[in-house]
């Protein structure tokens, strides 16, 4: 059974400077972003990569019993001598998922990894360290008390979570929540992602060239951008640059979809439809972020729907989603909030001078220094419009505010694509 999603507050983009700095920008969507998927129960074999609804509980002990972690001999750490060796009989056998007897006094079990340790059992020495003949084990001084037995709650005591709400299922959480022998687990839905492009210029790859046309590169580098985020995406394909065309495929995609997200005409061009339109049907936010590169991003909604405009360049689109638009499409999916680690190292590449008072993502790659390290390196040149500078990248560099310039070796943040679901090259 589904329940309806969550809603947000029409006003939730609303930013109040004209220049907003990256920092205040983050806090912002962090402090009014909520999940808008709706949640479902599914079988845990179906759960692999979505989000996590509400926190699974351990109702037992995990593991439910003392067990034996290697095949040895379970015993009574009292029974064996202080000093020199110890001789005592086998008294039974145990395997994994027997029920044993309690452990007579002064004998031991012969017992297999995994099985239940008898009670009056507290230490289980592994059979490489012990000497048998026939029916009697004889055992070196020596041996630690406690000594290869699992307890139970090892793992997990009973009452505490296994798995938390708002974690992206992964095979080791899959894992954790069959350990506790749950089988169906609540989770977020995908969010339905409405993909646009706009221009009268833009062709799909495949279509024969023509003179004045540009091949529609941002639809694939904002998709493969999204596919470690786990949504649905709907190809909406090109718009043209008209105000019916661009008003109708909101209208379907707000009646269909969770969020919107388009690249390029959201200028102020006499042809640019795309953001003035989301103004006249709901609500539209201009962001001007300190940043570079994509300085105009827009976030607004049509009714309920979430609108997310990126910059036309695809180097610009892809960075400002990144940055911007993967938290907060991750955190309405239902993703507890989380921005991207930030690896500090030094960098390879030197920068004379550079613009203060701006948050800039240059394309970066790390290669060995030479010295048993790792250096940062950067593309030679940055414009926002060279999907090559992408191409070459493993990530970004981060260049704080402050930064009035960078020196070979200088301490600078490196965000790999990893960070971002997008695999390694």
């Amino acid at each position: 059974m589904s329940t309806p999603p969550r809603k947000l507050v029409n006003d939730c983009f609303a930013a109040s400077h004209k220049l907003m700095p990256h920092e205040e920008a983050m806090a912002l969507l962090r402090r009014r972003i909520s999940p808008i998927a709706a949640t479902r129960e599914v079988a845990l074999a179906d759960a692999l990569g979505r989000v996590l609804a509400e926190d699974v509980i351990a109702p037992r002990d995990i593991p439910a019993f003392d067990n034996a972690a290697m095949d040895g001999y379970a015993l009574r750490h009292g029974d064996l001598k202080p000093d020199g060796e110890t001789a005592l009989p086998i008294s039974m056998e145990i395997f994994a998922g027997d029920r044993p007897r309690d452990l007579p006094a002064g004998t031991v079990a012969r017992i297999f990894t995994g099985a239940a340790m008898p009670k009056g059992a507290d230490t289980c020495v592994m059979q490489e360290d012990v000497h048998r003949q026939g029916d009697e084990a004889h055992f070196p001084a020596g041996i630690p008390k406690g000594i290869h037995v699992r307890p139970a709650g090892e793992d997990q005591a009973a009452g505490c979570p296994v798995a938390r709400a708002g974690q992206r299922l992964r095979a080791p959480e899959l894992a954790a929540i069959a350990s506790a022998g749950v089988g169906r687990v609540r989770v977020f839905a995908p969010l339905k992602v409405a993909l646009m492009s706009s221009g009268n210029e833009i062709i799909r790859p495949g279509e024969p060239f023509r003179p004045g046309a540009i091949y529609d590169a941002n639809h694939f580098i904002l998709r493969g951008a999204m596919a470690g985020l786990g949504v649905e995406i709907a190809d909406y394909g090109i718009l043209q640059d008209n105000r019916a065309v661009v008003e109708a495929a909101y209208e379907q995609a707000a009646a269909e979809c969770d969020v919107i997200v388009t690249s390029a005409g959201a200028s102020q061009g006499e042809a640019d439809y795309m953001a003035e339109t989301v103004a006249r049907m709901g609500t539209l936010h201009a962001w001007r972020l300190a940043i570079k590169p994509g300085k105009p991003i827009g976030f607004g909604q049509i009714g309920d729907t979430v609108f997310l405009s990126l910059p036309g360049n695809p180097v610009a689109a892809f960075v400002t989603f990144l940055i911007y638009g993967w938290p907060v499409l991750s955190a309405l999916g239902g993703h507890v909030w989380r921005e991207p680690v930030r690896h500090p190292l030094p960098a390879g590449f030197a920068i004379a001078r550079r613009k203060t008072g701006r948050r800039e993502f240059l394309r970066g790659w790390t290669e060995p220094d030479g010295q048993g390290g790792v250096r940062v390196c950067r593309f030679a040149r940055d414009g926002s419009g060279l999907i090559s500078s992408a191409v070459a990248a493993t990530g970004l560099i981060e260049l704080t505010e402050e930064l009035e310039s960078v020196s070979e070796g200088d301490k600078v943040n490196f965000i790999p694509f990893g960070e971002f679901g997008i695999g390694p090259k």
